[in-house]
């Protein structure tokens, strides 16, 4: 039987790689780029996975001031469609880290 020592020098180590691999899926998640867009694509945002927004990109077609509503309803759609996609490849990218870690059902990693 090991001695209470190793086992918790064991975990320490254990401790110690989870955190490397949850700075590992940060630095990831804030290098992955999703575009989300609404209008038929007249109106896109790009961001990053962690949801840091890099660009706001728009139709000149929509820059119409009697229109200024719907340019504001479209630009928060867009933002909408890129933090969607955001979660969705942050949940991915978390569940491949995790996937071997002993976590109870349910249990969400602080991201």
């Amino acid at each position: 039987m090991k001695d209470i020592n190793e086992l918790l020098a064991a975990a320490q180590s254990a401790a110690e790689n989870v955190q490397k691999q949850m700075d590992q899926a940060q630095a990831t998640l804030g290098q992955i780029e999703v575009e989300g867009a609404a209008g038929g694509g007249l109106v896109k945002i790009k961001a990053t996975a962690k949801g840091r927004i890099l660009s706001v990109a728009i139709d000149d077609s929509l820059i119409v001031p009697a229109e200024k509503q719907m340019l504001e309803d479209l630009v928060a759609a867009a933002f909408n469609d890129a933090r969607a996609k955001a979660d969705a490849v942050s949940s991915q990218e978390m569940a491949k880290m995790t996937s071997g870690l002993p976590l109870p059902p349910g249990f969400k990693l602080p991201f």
